[in-house]
């Protein structure tokens, strides 16, 4: 193989690479953008975790004062 040669060959080498090396990129910010997207779908989950909190606090609330309800009945009764 002449110099030539060797200069052609190395060179489609090169751009096979620089063409690899770009693929790569794009795969690389394709899954950097599902990583964001993971995480953003993390907080909404979390913020509906809070927000289920939030619901399930307001429920033992209501429990307790519907509970202290069914006490002032009964005593209520007891005392008729």
């Amino acid at each position: 193989m002449g110099i030539a040669q060797n200069l052609k060959a190395t060179h489609t080498v090169g751009e096979s690479v620089r063409r690899v090396a770009d693929e790569v990129a794009g795969v690389d910010n394709r899954v950097t953008g599902v990583d964001e997207k993971v995480a953003s779908v993390g907080d909404k989950v979390a913020s509906v975790d809070n927000a289920v909190k939030g619901v399930d606090d307001r429920v033992a609330n209501v429990d307790e004062r519907v509970r202290v309800v069914g006490d002032r009945v009964t005593e209520v009764i007891r005392g008729a």
